[in-house]
């Protein structure tokens, strides 16, 4: 499986694709030491794997992150300094503004309480629906602010 996700992250493929390009392409094989004519896994149980046991969190980071520490586990790698070749990586820059990115944290949030809760969302202070980064700074405290509340109620 682990072999499966870092294909589908080098090539940037869906799940379908990764296991349907597994069954005609020969480097797919040979990297994932099948034989020719050896049968390919169901692209649902790939879904249903990266969803259930990864819940997809920086999916790239994770398996660089685990393929580094069994190198130095096994000894292949015997020094602290990595060299990583990024010619065909993309960019850290953030494309979002200030107010774009506070929103994007602050969804995530809400969904992760509504996903834990649901009748919280009664109790959730009002979205901000402008641009302002003032507003969105003030709805998105008052998110940590009622996941504070939550948890110290809890202990």
């Amino acid at each position: 499986m682990f072999k499966y996700l870092l294909l589908k992250v080098i090539y940037d493929s869906s799940d379908v694709d990764v296991v349907e390009r597994s069954m005609y392409d020969m480097s797919f094989k040979y990297f994932l030491g099948m034989s020719p004519e050896e049968d390919v896994i169901n692209p649902s149980t790939l879904t249903k794997f990266r969803k259930l046991r990864l819940k997809d969190v920086e999916l790239l980071d994770m398996l660089i992150g685990k393929t580094v520490e069994i190198a130095i586990a096994k000894g292949i790698i015997k020094t602290n300094t990595i060299i990583v070749d990024a010619t065909h990586s993309g960019s850290r820059s953030n494309p979002y503004s200030p107010v774009q990115a506070l929103k994007l944290r602050s969804k995530k949030l809400s969904k992760c309480l509504y996903e834990h809760d649901e009748s919280i969302k009664e109790t959730l202070p009002a979205k901000n629906t402008d641009d302002d980064l003032v507003h969105e700074l003030a709805y998105t405290q008052s998110l940590v602010d009622k996941v504070s509340k939550c948890r110290k109620m809890r202990s």
